[in-house]
């Protein structure tokens, strides 16, 4: 019987292949591994890892010590988006919602970056290749909590988007919308 002395390494994957982003002062990046759908994709709304950033969004109203609900979105039609290294998370909700003065059109429920692209950039693609594809000509409307946000101007990367406020709620929650263009 003849032995080999060969033995065979599994194939690791590396990530030698970081290059520079290509927007202005966004550092480097891993490319995607699926170039042909863009920065998002869509997911499932039990998807682990973008239920792993919504916990890490200010909206997660989930304690430590409670049961984590295995999805996460809520009812109605929905759209989940995450990008392809995991680092952002965008969702889109269709519903009746309770809000009789700005709840009509799509709800933007959820947009959390931990990546290194402009947020503004992430929500225009969004928006652009993904909800308005969904939901042709339906207005996007957001709300923020400038309570709960560190920042001077709340919805500041929804503003740079093209989304303009529209009102506030009256439990203080800023509502920010985006009307497609007429055709």
């Amino acid at each position: 019987m003849h032995t080999s002395s060969t033995t065979f390494a599994p194939f690791i994957p590396t990530f030698d292949t970081i290059t520079r982003s290509p927007e202005p002062e966004s550092g480097n990046y891993i490319p995607p591994l699926l170039p042909s759908f863009g920065r998002w994709f869509p997911t499932s709304d039990g998807d682990s890892e973008a239920r792993a950033l919504f916990r890490r969004h200010y909206s997660c109203r989930w304690g430590t010590g409670r049961r984590q609900p295995r999805l996460f979105v809520g009812p109605g039609e929905k759209l989940v988006l995450m990008t392809q290294q995991a680092d952002a998370l965008i969702v889109f909700r269709r519903f009746v919602s309770q809000d009789r003065v700005y709840g009509h059109g799509v709800n933007c429920a959820v947009f959390r970056n931990e990546g290194h692209f402009r947020s503004r950039s992430l929500i225009r693609e969004a928006v652009e290749e993904w909800a308005w594809k969904r939901w042709p000509s339906q207005r996007l409307y957001t709300y923020v909590d400038g309570r709960r946000i560190v920042s001077t101007n709340p919805g500041y990367c929804f503003k740079c988007a093209g989304w303009k406020r529209c009102g506030v709620t009256s439990g203080g929650l800023i509502v920010l919308e985006l009307v497609p263009a007429p055709p």
